[in-house]
């Protein structure tokens, strides 16, 4: 039953995607990605969201986790990481075709708010921010019925929340849901983390704190360090420094300013620690990445 679900999801998607890339639909949050070809690795910081492959297959490393996901399985990211993604498997005539869903904490508390099956935290906490799971039929069947509503979009605006809702309802009932819950839950390991990660997602450019970020925390600095690679497979400097070199990139391809004062932009106080360290992450210098 899975399995036929998922042929009429993917027929319908593949018809409502003529050319690559990630396309925003008009259902809130809601995207629809084709790529017809291998792309190269490709850095970004991976929202909070949900993503279902129907078509292909696609790698991501985070920090020293690898993970790899195909047709039927999903990937769920709870918080904003920095990842390297890169799609695999894919051809003119069979593209990676994938469903996307982003959504937020003040979502995830709503619904544990409402639901009394989502309310306590049941086993063994699931400390990874970011994990892959094969869909279920539930899961799908409310993700089918979400995205045709692209057929008659008069219905969006009253069925696309209750749907969603849905999704994350099912999302949080999962084996790996409970990683979701502790995001919402104060004292938890997830809760701390995602205040540590708040915090540097708005101060990547400034020196690090070690102490600061523990206070934040309320654990030892030996216990944050522990504790945040248990969540997110880097440390605090590892992950401050993805977010430098993330940007920097984004800089580099955009931006007419000099490698220099893009090391400094970002953080940096010596430029040439910035190129050992960029082309150490993405295989080239970056004046190489600015001419290309």
């Amino acid at each position: 039953m899975c399995d036929s679900q998922l042929t009429r999801l993917r027929h319908f998607v593949i018809k409502h995607l003529m050319t690559d890339g990630v396309h925003k639909t008009v259902i809130p949050s809601l995207s629809l990605i084709r790529e017809s070809e291998p792309t190269q690795p490709i850095p970004r910081v991976n929202e909070p969201s949900f993503c279902l492959v129907l078509q292909g297959q696609k790698e991501m490393n985070m920090g020293s986790q690898h993970f790899s996901y195909r047709a039927g399985d999903y990937i769920v990211g709870a918080f904003d990481l920095p990842v390297i993604g890169q799609v695999v498997h894919a051809t003119k005539d069979l593209p990676y075709i994938a469903i996307k869903i982003e959504f937020t904490l003040a979502e995830i508390f709503e619904l544990m708010d409402q639901s009394e099956q989502t309310r306590t935290l049941k086993g063994k906490e699931t400390n990874r921010a970011m994990f892959v799971k094969q869909i279920n039929h539930p899961l799908v069947d409310a993700l089918t019925r979400l995205t045709f509503l692209l057929k008659d979009p008069s219905h969006i605006t009253g069925l696309a929340p209750i749907l969603k809702k849905e999704i994350m309802y099912w999302l949080l009932d999962s084996s790996h849901g409970t990683m979701l819950k502790q995001m919402v839950v104060e004292g938890s390991l997830a809760f701390r983390m995602k205040e540590v990660i708040t915090y540097l997602l708005r101060t990547y450019d400034q020196p690090m704190k070690v102490e600061e970020l523990a206070t934040i925390a309320n654990v030892s600095t030996s216990t944050l360090h522990k504790q945040f690679k248990e969540v997110t497979a880097m440390s605090p400097i590892q992950y401050q420094k993805q977010l430098r070199l993330n940007e920097a990139r984004r800089l580099l391809l955009t931006e007419t300013a000099d490698i220099a004062s893009i090391a400094y932009k970002v953080g940096y106080e010596s430029p040439s620690q910035f190129s050992r360290e960029y082309t150490r992450l993405f295989k080239k210098t970056p004046s190489q990445e600015m001419k290309s």
